[in-house]
This record gives C-alpha cells, structure tokens and sequence, in this order.
C-alpha cells in the first residue's frame, strides 16, 4: 500500500484518540454519571431561598432540581400533585441515574408526601433539614391567629403537632436522615417550644422512626438552608449514606471560614 494510506490511517487514529479521551468528552461522560438532587424549599420560602444550597451540592457533584411551588397555597397533597410534572420531566430528561431529595422544613414533609405515592425506581437517600416531624408548637399556638392562617394558607394549619403524619404518608420505607438546629433568634418562640429548638422546630420533633443518621448543627432555622455546615454534612449524607460530623478538610468554606460546631 503506498505511503499515503498509512499517513491517513494513522492520521485518523489520532483524531479518534484525541476526541474519545479529550476533557470535554471525559467531562460529558462524568456529567452522566452524576447523582440527581431534588431539592424543596420551606412554607412561605421560594426556590430562591434555596438558591445557595442547591449550587453547594452542585459543587460537591449532583445535578439538582430546585424545586419552587406556592407553598402557602394548597394543602401538602395538593403540593405533591403540583410539583409532580416538573419532578417527572426532570427524572425523564436524566434516565437510569440515582435521585436523591432534600427538604428544608416543610419541604421535608412534601418529600415524605410525594414519596408515598410518587417514590422513583432509582430513588437513593433522603436528607430533612429542621423538618417538623411531629409538627411544631409555634404553629399549635398560632393555628387560629387569623394572620398566620391567612399568610400561612392550608399548609401552615397542617403543621400542627396534632397531625397524624404516619397515616397519612406512612413511615418511609428508604433511607434517610434529618440535620436539625440548636441556635435561635426568635425567644418568644423558643418560649413556646419545649426543650432544645431552631426557634421554629424543637430537635425532638425532627426526629423520625428509621432514620439512618441524625446531627445537631449550630444553626437557627430561617438561616440553615444558606448554613455552610448543613450544606456540606447534606451532601455527604446523600453520597455516603452518613454525616462527615466535622472530620474532613471541605468543611471550611471559600473564604477559609471553618463552621462552628
């Protein structure tokens, strides 16, 4: 064969091995492979209050969904049936990949609503962040307070703590794991609720039968879903199965800042 055929050939073999092993295809083959995150936000919180924590585990490697949804509006039933397309669409444009969720507060109780009737086949951990499992003493107190019902809406009266979560969504039936807080800024409430709390939620009610980890952070409830800690124990959570508890060096955020514990 002449010379100019085994200048091609090997020309080709080059291309193919410069674009087979290039960074951009390494890249699209780890982006593939990527855990899927759905993340949902608190009762009267948007998507956007959600926005730091979602782009923390985006760093640490998933691929999120920010979920946002008119929280005040419509029962936790309700909820599930609206964020469902979205949620769908989301698993549908991303197949055979594992989905994770992570619920701040409320967002908590909407993650163990959907996943009674809408759980995925390649669902893998689920992570609750001050989620009210057995509800919250505030929202007992203020249940019939005409403002709180009408800026809190159907949801907010379903946070009480004489709800029966178990009959109406079960105990899960995957693995999961709920970050609670021991700081607060709000002394009325923390009045109102026994024991340790967030200033929203008491540490005892975030605890839930089958939990497979559970850590306390130094955190209040209103600031945990931008808290470096609770990002960074929640997405090792979701990777491992466990909380880091302190232990590695990515504890220590951008700025050299090392969260308190």
């Amino acid at each position: 064969m002449p010379p100019f055929y085994f200048r091609m050939r090997f020309l080709s073999v080059l291309i193919f091995c410069f674009v087979t092993l290039s960074p951009a295809h390494a890249k699209v083959e780890v982006a593939q492979s990527r855990d899927l995150v759905i993340v949902l936000h608190g009762i009267a919180r948007s998507a956007s209050s959600m926005a730091v924590f979602a782009e923390r585990l985006e760093d640490r490697g998933f691929d999120v969904l920010n979920v946002d949804y008119a929280s005040t509006t419509y029962t936790l039933e309700e909820l599930r049936e609206k964020i469902h397309p979205e949620i769908e669409l989301f698993l549908k444009q991303h197949p055979g990949r594992t989905v994770h969720f992570a619920g701040y507060s409320m967002g908590g109780l909407l993650i163990r609503a959907y996943l009674a009737k809408y759980k995925p086949v390649n669902l893998g951990r689920v992570v609750m962040l001050g989620t009210p499992n057995h509800g919250s003493e505030v929202a007992d107190f203020l249940r019939k307070n005409w403002a709180y019902r009408k800026f809190y809406g159907p949801a907010g009266q379903e946070l009480t703590t004489d709800q029966d979560y178990m009959k109406k969504f079960g105990l899960p039936d995957y693995d999961f794991a709920v970050i609670a807080g021991d700081r607060t800024m709000d002394p009325i409430s923390s009045n109102i609720i026994p024991g340790n709390d967030d200033g929203k939620v008491s540490i005892k009610s975030t605890h839930l039968t089958g939990e497979k980890d559970h850590i306390i952070l130094h955190t209040n409830h209103l600031a945990m879903p931008e808290n470096f800690a609770v990002a960074v124990e929640a997405a090792h959570y979701l990777r491992y199965g466990f909380f880091k508890r302190g232990r590695a060096a990515d504890m220590r955020d951008k700025s050299g800042e090392q969260f308190n514990r």
